[in-house]
């Protein structure tokens, strides 16, 4: 493990390769041949390490497992075929039929919907908090459950969590309640959830990990006994939400830039964020790094940085909204976010479209707000594409 964080992004864990390649070779196989019998019924039975079919681990995979792993300062990783795979098999590793889970008002769309709408289905409830409100959450958890869920920046009102007090709160009441951090807006660069006292943290690494809109992809972080429940359970034999060998390449792939792309990403949504925050047709931005941030003392004490991402409501509500990122030019209209190119969205008609009207009202998604993904252009072209915008409306 490296001390600073770019060296570790750019240098692989175990060192040299095969046939001393620099990068680590595609494991494109689906199973693996043993020697003999005895060697795959010791394999089968745990007595021996090594590969027997790729659902299960595979070199290429496991690489990047570490690597996150490392990035984090985790025991373990696992990775997935998509976020929701992460979300999902973890999740439903650690929860029965019974159990509840308390999670923050403010999630990802499909995220929320899995948890409003699927988990009633194999009697698993769950109680909508504000986990900013360290009261209200204690008295959620204080009910009983089993797991506590938030994100932080949340998607997509960027809502900040402390997640030192979160997690102290949570594990003085019950010190067997998992807490469970998304960690996919902030990236290991910014935050590191597990040393703030989180037990799991989840990434939807199809984002910033990858960096060029190219994989789907998701990992959990955590101790090595959770993941291995996590890999055993969740992945194997639950959801077989498995990573192939070619996504992994393009990860790891990713990762060596995702140091000064996230430098990059944070200075040009600064620069977005202080331009939007005197625009006479915004009504509210929702950026960390704002002094009127609601959450930027917080977010200042556990991010390195801002983060990439920001938040706005375009005064006139919806129609207004919808008119200017139909007119934006430079700034791609797509739903994701952490590629290299600026993306926006409409998240009340797109990604938090599972949100009934009053339950986005309740999380703060309003019909004017407008979610962008500042990229690597240059930060005066981005904003100039917005003005153009801002022009027609």
């Amino acid at each position: 493990m490296y001390e600073h964080f770019e060296t570790g992004a750019l240098h692989d864990v175990g060192g040299k390769h095969p046939h001393g390649s620099l990068n680590m070779p595609i494991y494109q196989t689906s199973t693996f041949v043993f020697d003999n019998a005895a060697q795959g019924s010791k394999r089968f039975a745990g007595e021996e390490a090594g590969y027997i079919y790729s659902r299960l681990a595979n070199p290429t995979v496991r690489l990047l497992e570490e690597k996150i792993a490392a990035m984090e300062q985790a025991e373990d990783c696992v990775a997935f075929s998509s976020g929701m795979g992460a979300v999902s098999a973890t999740l439903l590793t650690f929860l029965s039929q019974g159990d509840c889970v308390v999670a923050d008002s403010v999630l990802y769309g499909c995220t929320f919907s899995l948890m409003s709408h699927v988990f009633p289905r194999f009697g698993i409830s769950t109680r909508f908090v504000d986990c900013c409100d360290l009261e209200a959450l204690k008295a959620a958890v204080a009910q009983g459950c089993r797991l506590v869920y938030f994100e932080t920046p949340a998607n997509p009102t960027m809502k900040i969590v402390d997640i030192m007090a979160v997690s102290e709160a949570v594990h003085e009441i019950n010190p067997d309640c998992l807490v469970v951090v998304d960690n996919t807006f902030a990236t290991p660069f910014l935050t590191r959830p597990l040393h703030l006292g989180v037990d799991i943290a989840l990434h939807s690494a199809t984002k910033y990990f990858s960096g060029h809109g190219d994989v789907i992809a998701g990992m959990a972080v955590g101790s090595q006994a959770l993941m291995d429940q996590v890999r055993n359970v969740g992945r194997k034999d639950i959801t077989g939400s498995v990573l192939s060998p070619h996504d992994a390449f393009l990860l790891l792939r990713g990762i060596k830039t995702l140091a000064c792309r996230m430098q990059a990403h944070c200075e040009g949504a600064q620069q977005v964020a202080n331009y939007l925050s005197r625009h006479d047709k915004v009504e509210t931005v929702y950026f960390p790094g704002l002094p009127t941030h609601p959450g930027h003392a917080v977010a200042k004490k556990q991010m390195n940085r801002f983060g990439g991402m920001v938040a706005f409501e375009v005064k006139g509500g919806e129609p207004l909204a919808k008119r200017f990122v139909d007119s934006l030019k430079l700034c791609s209209l797509a739903v994701s976010l952490g590629d290299a190119e600026t993306l926006v969205e409409h998240p009340a008609s797109m990604t938090h479209a599972a949100y009934t009207k009053m339950e986005q009202e309740a999380a703060g998604i309003s019909g004017g707000l407008v979610r962008l993904s500042v990229g690597l252009e240059h930060p005066e072209d981005i904003i100039e594409d917005l003005k153009q915008a801002f022009d027609l409306l």
